[in-house]
């Protein structure tokens, strides 16, 4: 399991039992799902790819349109978005170090089921996705630790269809922030109270008052496009269980 989900983990366990959490480690800048092939495998995948910069606001791909690429992050993060007919977005995923972009391709369809956003500027390496239906086929290594990623990715679209059907925005907003946080490998990162809920599927009013909330209990602090996390142990209090059954989830399928 990478450092940052062992990290993760091991703060959850402690709120659990009342100890204080830890201080966050210094990460290293590799992709996790990457990092679990063998040697010899790995660096020839990673000789394949092209390193690229994920500039904030940057469009990947489109809802129900071809995929010409696949990405690995090592920094940053990725908003995969739902888009119903005319209405405002809705966030399905969130992909950073810890996954990739471009999972259904492993079901043989080359066809983006979500808008993909950067929302947290990075890197990453790409690969056309032809050669990485080839990597596929060649690499058994490579092919079950994706198919244990599809596991996650589903597990956690369900998770998050049921918090967003049952949870306050003050908590999903709190949840999302963690997750952002973990995977930007950052206490401070942008957010616009637009993107917010675009993001959530809210209103803009329901990201003020969430962000109101957390602001009030000196929780974040959030001015000019710009969220810093301040007390990411009560932050961790404030959210819902969804936040932890989703890191549960990764650490027991590809710890």
């Amino acid at each position: 399991m990478g450092e940052q989900f062992k990290w993760m983990m091991v703060n959850v366990q402690a709120r659990k039992k009342g100890i204080p959490g830890l201080t966050r480690p210094s990460i290293r800048r590799d992709n996790l799902l990457l990092s679990k092939l063998p040697t010899s495998e790995r660096a020839r995948l990673i000789g394949r790819c092209e390193p690229v910069e994920l500039a904030l606001a940057d469009v990947l791909c489109e809802q129900h349109k071809p995929m010409s690429h696949v990405y690995f992050p090592l920094t940053g993060f990725i908003s995969q978005v739902f888009t119903l007919e005319d209405r405002s977005g809705f966030e399905v995923g969130l992909v950073g170090a810890e996954g990739m972009l471009g999972s259904s391709l492993m079901f043989g369809v080359n066809f983006a089921p979500g808008r993909a956003r950067v929302h947290g500027a990075g890197s990453a390496l790409r690969l056309e996705a032809a050669q990485f239906l080839r990597e596929l086929k060649r690499s058994p290594a490579l092919k079950q630790t994706l198919n244990r990623y599809l596991y996650v990715v589903a597990s956690q679209l369900t998770q998050t269809a049921a918090c967003s059907r049952f949870h306050r925005i003050q908590a999903r907003f709190a949840r999302w922030l963690l997750m952002a946080r973990d995977r930007a490998n950052s206490d401070e990162f942008d957010l616009t109270h637009e993107v917010a809920a675009y993001i959530l599927g809210v209103r803009r009013e329901g990201v003020t008052e969430a962000a109101g909330f957390l602001q009030a209990r000196k929780l974040i602090r959030y001015r000019r496009g710009r969220v810093t996390i301040v007390n990411a142990p009560a932050l961790e209090a404030a959210t819902c269980k969804c936040y932890a059954a989703m890191a549960q989830v990764y650490a027991k399928i590809l710890g």
